[in-house]
C-alpha cells in the first residue's frame, strides 16, 4: 500500500465528478455552487499593487516586508478590536489551507498527540493530523473533551460548512478552558467579515481573551473578502511564543509569500470599500438562493455567516446532490464535512449574478 493511501483519505471532490458531468448536461449549462471559489474580479487597487511589484527578482522573506506586517497589525487592531499588536504577533502564510494541512507537523506533533476539530468541519483539519501521524477526533463542545494529550484545538467560527457563529460568551469559555489545560488553540476565522444574521467575534478580541494572546492564534485569509484565492494570501495573528518557532520552521521550509502578493495584501488590508462592495454582492445572492431553496422544500440550518447555505430535504445528501444535478445545479454533499452532515448539502454563494438567477429560475 502506498504512503499516500495509508496517510490520507480519498480526496472528496473526486466523488462529485459524475454529478458535475450530469449537471453540465443541462440545456442551460451548469450552475456550480459546490466550491466556494470567488468569481468576481480582483479589485483594481489590488491588481495595480500586484503589477507595480511585478519587478521582484530577489527572494521574499517568510516574515514579509515591514509594510506587510504593518498592514496586518493595523487591520487586526482596526477590524478585530485587538490591542497592542506588534510585528511579533503576526506571520504571513501562503494561503490558509497549507497552514491547516501542515500545522501539526510544524508544531512537532506526532503519534500519541491529539488534535481536535468540530464535528462538521473543513476536511483539511483531519488531513493535517494524518500528515503528522497524530490522533484526531471531533467534538460538539470542546470543553467536554478529555484534555489529556490534547495538543491542538481547532475552532472555526464562522463555520465552514454550516455558517454557525460561536458567541462571544462561548469563545471566552473555550479560551479559558484551553488555557487552563495548556492546550494550544487555533481559531480559523477566514469568514469573519461575512456575517449576515450574526456579528462574528475573533478570539483576539480582549473581551474574549482578557487582553492576553497566550496560547491562542487566529487564522485569516483574503481569499473570500478580497477575491484573492488565486493569490494565496493569508496570515496568522496571536501568541508570539507560538509564531516565533513557526517562523523559523517556515524559513527552513521556504514557505514564502511572493513579493507581488505581499504588495497586494498591503493594498487589500488598507481598503475597506472593496470589502463592503463584495459583501453586498454576496448578500444579494444569498437572499435569492435562500428564498428559492426554501420555496423548493429545503430547510436551512445555521448559515448566519460565511459564504454557504447549509440546507436539507431530510434525505441522503447524495439524493439531494442528484436531484439538483438534474436541474443543472451542483452542490457539495454534507458528508464531505463529516458523517453528521449526511442529510445536508452545502450551497455556495460564489457564482455570478447571472448563474445565481439561473439557479433560482430552475428551483
Amino acid at each position: 500500500m502506498s504512503v499516500v493511501s495509508d496517510r490520507l483519505p480519498t480526496f472528496p471532490w473526486d466523488k462529485l465528478a459524475p454529478y458535475k458531468q450530469r449537471a453540465g448536461a443541462h440545456p442551460g449549462g451548469i450552475v456550480d455552487l459546490s466550491v466556494g471559489t470567488p468569481v468576481d474580479p480582483v479589485p483594481d487597487l489590488i491588481q495595480k499593487a500586484l503589477v507595480d511589484a511585478a519587478d521582484s527578482p530577489g527572494y521574499p522573506t517568510v516574515w514579509g516586508t515591514p509594510a506587510l506586517r504593518d498592514a496586518i497589525t493595523g487591520w487586526v487592531e482596526r477590524r478585530l478590536g485587538a490591542r497592542e499588536v506588534t510585528h511579533r504577533h503576526v506571520l504571513p502564510i501562503v494561503g490558509s489551507k497549507e497552514l491547516v494541512a501542515w500545522l501539526p507537523t510544524q508544531l512537532g506533533l506526532g503519534p500519541g498527540d491529539r488534535v481536535a476539530y468540530p464535528r462538521l468541519a473543513y476536511p483539511t483539519y483531519e488531513v493535517g493530523a494524518r500528515l503528522a501521524r497524530a490522533q484526531y477526533e471531533v467534538y460538539d463542545d470542546p470543553t467536554e473533551l478529555d484534555p489529556e494529550g490534547l495538543k491542538l484545538l481547532w475552532l472555526n467560527s464562522p463555520s465552514n460548512p454550516t455558517g454557525r457563529v460561536l458567541s462571544k460568551e462561548d469563545l471566552t469559555r473555550i479560551v479559558a478552558w484551553a488555557r487552563s489545560h495548556g492546550i494550544l488553540l487555533f481559531s480559523d476565522e477566514c469568514y469573519l467579515e461575512l456575517g449576515w444574521e450574526a456579528d462574528p467575534v475573533s478570539v483576539l478580541h480582549p473581551d474574549v481573551n482578557g487582553g492576553s494572546y497566550d496560547g491562542i492564534v487566529a487564522v485569516h485569509s483574503l481569499s473570500k473578502r478580497s477575491n484573492l484565492a488565486g493569490y494565496r494570501a493569508a496570515f496568522l495573528a496571536g501568541d508570539p511564543a507560538v509564531l516565533a518557532p513557526l517562523l523559523e520552521i517556515r524559513k527552513h521550509g521556504g514557505m514564502m509569500t511572493p513579493m507581488p502578493t505581499q504588495a497586494a495584501v498591503v493594498a487589500a488590508l488598507g481598503d475597506d470599500t472593496h470589502v463592503r462592495e463584495q459583501r453586498e454582492r454576496y448578500a444579494a445572492r444569498r437572499v435569492l438562493l435562500r428564498e428559492a431553496l426554501l420555496s423548493h422544500g429545503f430547510r436551512i440550518e445555521h448559515s448566519e455567516a460565511s459564504l454557504y447555505l447549509w440546507a436539507t430535504r431530510d434525505e441522503s445528501c447524495w439524493d439531494t446532490v442528484a436531484h439538483l444535478a438534474d436541474l443543472g445545479i451542483l452542490v457539495a454533499p454534507g458528508d464531505f464535512y463529516g458523517t453528521a452532515g449526511d442529510r445536508f448539502v452545502r450551497v455556495a454563494l460564489t457564482a455570478s449574478d447571472e448563474r445565481v438567477r439561473a439557479a433560482v429560475d430552475r428551483l
